[in-house]
């Protein structure tokens, strides 16, 4: 399991999700991520999968949300 800190920034991309920059610049698409808002600084612990092919037709890893919480 990951514990990585970074801002919540929201993409509109194929009709929106929240994606982390990671303080080290790194972005990940965040999924299960709920009460986040935009800007917001967390520090959140989950599984980092492989970029792969969805919806959001991004190539950023996913962050598999375990627990977030501010930072």
């Amino acid at each position: 399991m990951a514990t990585i800190r970074g801002t919540v920034r929201h993409n509109d991309l194929e009709g929106g999700f929240y994606e982390l920059v990671a303080d080290d610049g790194t972005v990940y698409r965040l999924d299960g991520a709920t009460g986040v808002k935009a800007g917001q600084k967390v520090t959140v612990e989950g599984e980092v999968e492989a970029p792969g092919f969805g919806i959001h037709m991004t190539s950023t890893p996913v962050l598999v949300v375990e627990s977030i919480r501010p930072a």
